[in-house]
This record gives structure tokens, C-alpha cells and sequence, in this order.
């Protein structure tokens, strides 16, 4: 690396090289290694480091199936989507097409020019609801809002096993995982904070129903916190109990409320259960006391 890099943030030196600001960002969602370590994308050079990009395939055109977003709320200012499972909310690793900003394009703006309109995310394989902005200065708010911790964000999961009390609260620092930079664990060199709280919703002979509300937002959390106290989120590949009955994680964003970013008023927005998460709930049976 050029030493007339330093001060430079990585994701921008990145994309002077490799094409663009979303395939950095593609490289840094990978793990992009500077003098051996993982460093996120904000990450300031000294210059003459020594950089190691990870091989990312990208795909090229959006599937032809590609799930279309409902939108539950629309005004001047924002969006609240309830996004199907399936879909990528932006271009990142091994996906650069067919994401909901490509499908929301005209209407979204504000923040980072690779994923407008974006305040938060969800998995893609999370189904469930989240607010966009549709201007630069709803997007500040909105961000706003985010780091204040005023976006109400409640999920529902199932889960295998009980918990241990009816309500609960997890407080557990997650970051990339030491030995895999593609999982989030609580084994990390890059601990930020994170909380989760749940709550019992229904009992079945093996499994749990949870409502669970998040009070930070970081990548992955409620998957990695509930697997870090044995619940496991079912159908989840990567840190849960994979189910091929499901294909998917039981995890669906039910309720978004938030004060207007202009005027303060209350907006909270519900989404039910999809059709394929209710199928599977359905076929557990009668919950039990």
C-alpha cells in the first residue's frame, strides 16, 4: 500500500481499486485483512500496510424469482417495507443485483450512495419489517433515531428447547468471529455492545415461541445471542438447528414503532406471521401450558 494512503478510510482506498464503493464493500464484508488483521470498513490506513482481499464471487443478475417487498407504511419522508424472506437489502458479498435497493431505487435516498435510504438491516433470510429514508435529511434522522436507541424493533422467533425463566435479557459484546470472519460470535478480537431481550410467547414439548426486542442492532445478534444460552433459532444454517421442512430461520421483524423523524407523531407498523412460518408453527401442534 502506497504511503500517501494514510488517513484514508479502507472501504474508500478499496474502491479506487477494485471498481467501485459496493465490491470494497463487498471485500470488506468478506474480511479484507490489513498487516494480517480483520479491520472494518471505517478503518483509518497508516499507509504501507500490507493488504489481503478475499476472493468474493459476485452475482451478476438478480434470480428470476426474486421475492418483492410489500410496502406498509409511505409517506413524503420514509418507508417501512416489510421485506419477504429471500431478499438482500443491499449489494454486498455474493450479491450485487436483485436487492430491495434495486427494487425501491426511485424512492429511496440519503446515506451511503451503494445502499440509500438505508438505516438498518435484516438478514436475508429474515423476514419482517424496516423504515428507509427517502431523502438525505430523513435519513439523518433517521439515523438519529437508530443511535438513540428509539427504534422499536421486535421480533418473533422459535426456538429449540425452554428457556430457563419467562422473560430474559442477554448482554453479550459480538463481533466477527476469531477463527471465521464470516460468523459473528462472542470469541472476537472486535467485541461491540449488544443486548437482547426476550420473552415467552408460547410453549411446545421441544420448542419456544419468543417475542424478542433488540436494544442495539448489531449483525446477527438475536441468531448468535439466543445459540449463546442454548436456543437455537430452528431452521438457521449457521448458528441454530437447521430444518429442511423449513428452508429458512424462524425469524420474522413482527413490529416496527418509532416518533416521526418530522413532527414526533408515533408510527408503529405490524407485520403477521408469513405463510411459511405459520405452517410450521401450525404443525407443531397445540402449544403446551
Amino acid at each position: 500500500m502506497p504511503a500517501e494512503a494514510a488517513g484514508e478510510r479502507l472501504d474508500r482506498f478499496l474502491a479506487r481499486h477494485v471498481g467501485s464503493r459496493a465490491a470494497a464493500a463487498r471485500a470488506v464484508e468478506a474480511g479484507v485483512l490489513v498487516d494480517g488483521e480483520l479491520r472494518p470498513k471505517s478503518h483509518r490506513l497508516e499507509g504501507g500496510e500490507e493488504l489481503v482481499l478475499p476472493a468474493v464471487t459476485e452475482e451478476t443478475a438478480p434470480p428470476a424469482d426474486t421475492p418483492t417487498p410489500r410496502v406498509a407504511y409511505r409517506d413524503e419522508h420514509l418507508l417501512v417495507v416489510d421485506k419477504p424472506a429471500g431478499l438482500v437489502v443491499h449489494a454486498g458479498a455474493g450479491r450485487t443485483t436483485g436487492t430491495l435497493v434495486d427494487l425501491l431505487r426511485d424512492e429511496l435516498a440519503g446515506g451511503d450512495e451503494d445502499r440509500p435510504g438505508i438505516v438498518h438491516r435484516l438478514d436475508k433470510d429474515t423476514s419482517g419489517l424496516l423504515v428507509v429514508a427517502r431523502s438525505e435529511e430523513a435519513h439523518r434522522r433517521l439515523a438519529t433515531l437508530v443511535r438513540k436507541r428509539a427504534l422499536e424493533r421486535t421480533y418473533t422467533a422459535l426456538v429449540a428447547g425452554r428457556p430457563q425463566s419467562r422473560a430474559g435479557r442477554i448482554e453479550a459484546p459480538i463481533g466477527r468471529d476469531r477463527g471465521d470472519p464470516t460468523r459473528v460470535s462472542l470469541d472476537t478480537d472486535t467485541p461491540r455492545e449488544a443486548v437482547t431481550h426476550f420473552e415467552v410467547e408460547r410453549l411446545y414439548p421441544a420448542h419456544t415461541l419468543l417475542r424478542v426486542t433488540l436494544e442495539t442492532g448489531r449483525m446477527h445478534q438475536i441468531r448468535v445471542h439466543l445459540g449463546a444460552i442454548d436456543l437455537p433459532v430452528v431452521g438457521d444454517p449457521v448458528y441454530g438447528t437447521p430444518d429442511a421442512r423449513l428452508g429458512r430461520q424462524f425469524l420474522h421483524a413482527a413490529r416496527l414503532a418509532f416518533p416521526h423523524p418530522f413532527g414526533g407523531d408515533l408510527i408503529e407498523v405490524e407485520s403477521p406471521l408469513p405463510d411459511d412460518l405459520a405452517a410450521y408453527l401450525a404443525a407443531l401442534g397445540e402449544p403446551v401450558p
